[in-house]
């Protein structure tokens, strides 16, 4: 027998290159239903051969040369979303919720003969800073965590130590995480600027801006990721944008989905949120019926 996950009727390619070639596709598509369907099975060729991904030739999960794919995890990494939202159709109850799916990642470099400051440093950095993923059938999701990806965030530390930038803030978000019996992971807050009071340049290819990671069971919505200037200016979730100095670049990640009804999430762990700053007395209040 044969699990089949059929992506008839997906978008064409892009010009951009967020394509996805067909094996990147594939393989995290497959990973997501292993997840689920034999997780305590090995990966070899035999655990591996029922499960096939098909898409028409010169869509934009299944592209051809010469299409530009060079940003492919921006759609590939909610491959296994997809499968889930397929999964628990079939196994209600058993399938965790949507999360941020989709890496932060942010490339950031200098603008060389600005006038600005013709003696800034060079320098090109690629920082990553994840989302929550979405919250299990059993338990909360998992805060500031990659998933599917699996890759560490950037710590501080380094970016400080190998980019002209500094760090103002880096911590949890609270409210984020979708609202449900088990809460989606929390995404994350970044701010920082030119420590030199020189422009940067900002590569942005990010989902989850527009569209919340879904609950599942009754389960809320997580938060979108917010990306923005300190002058206001509001970034949309992909293409480049001049940092200017003295500016400084804000990143909300997405928060995770939440999982079952909110009235039925323990009171010692609405308690815990609260003592822990991962969510507001009014949430707690309107949204989990605690007082």
């Amino acid at each position: 027998r044969e699990m089949v996950l059929d992506m008839e009727g997906s978008s064409p390619c892009s010009k951009f290159g967020i394509n996805v070639p067909l094996n990147y596709a594939t393989a995290y598509a497959v990973f997501g239903i292993r997840c689920i369907v034999g997780s305590d099975m090995p990966n070899n060729a035999g655990s591996l051969a029922p499960f096939k991904v098909t898409a028409p030739e010169g869509c934009i999960v299944n592209a051809q040369f010469p299409a530009p794919v060079a940003m492919r995890h921006t759609i590939g990494q909610l491959m296994p979303d997809l499968a889930f939202g397929c999964l628990a159709q079939a196994l209600p109850g058993q399938v965790p919720a949507e999360g941020a799916s989709c890496m932060y990642d942010v490339p950031m470099r200098n603008l060389p003969n600005t006038g600005v400051r013709s003696n800034a440093t060079e320098f090109a950095v690629e920082l990553t800073h994840n989302g929550g993923t979405g919250a299990r059938p059993t338990k909360d999701g998992l805060s500031a965590t990659a998933y599917p990806s699996g890759v560490w965030g950037t710590q501080v530390e380094i970016t400080e130590s190998v980019a002209p930038l500094i760090v103002h803030r880096r911590e949890l978000r609270p409210g984020s995480g979708g609202a449900g019996e088990f809460r989606g992971g929390l995404g994350q807050t970044l701010e920082l600027e030119s420590s030199e009071g020189a422009p940067a340049a900002v590569f942005l290819s990010l989902e989850r801006v527009k569209y919340p990671a879904r609950g599942r069971a009754g389960g809320g919505e997580g938060a979108c990721g917010h990306i923005s200037f300190s002058s206001g200016e509001v970034l949309s979730g992909k293409g480049e944008f001049e940092l200017s100095p003295g500016e400084t670049f804000i990143m909300h990640t997405p928060g995770g989905g939440g999982f079952g009804d909110p009235k039925a999430r323990a009171r010692e762990a609405i308690a815990q949120d609260l003592k822990r700053g991962y969510i507001t007395e009014a949430e707690a209040a309107k949204v989990y019926g605690f007082e």
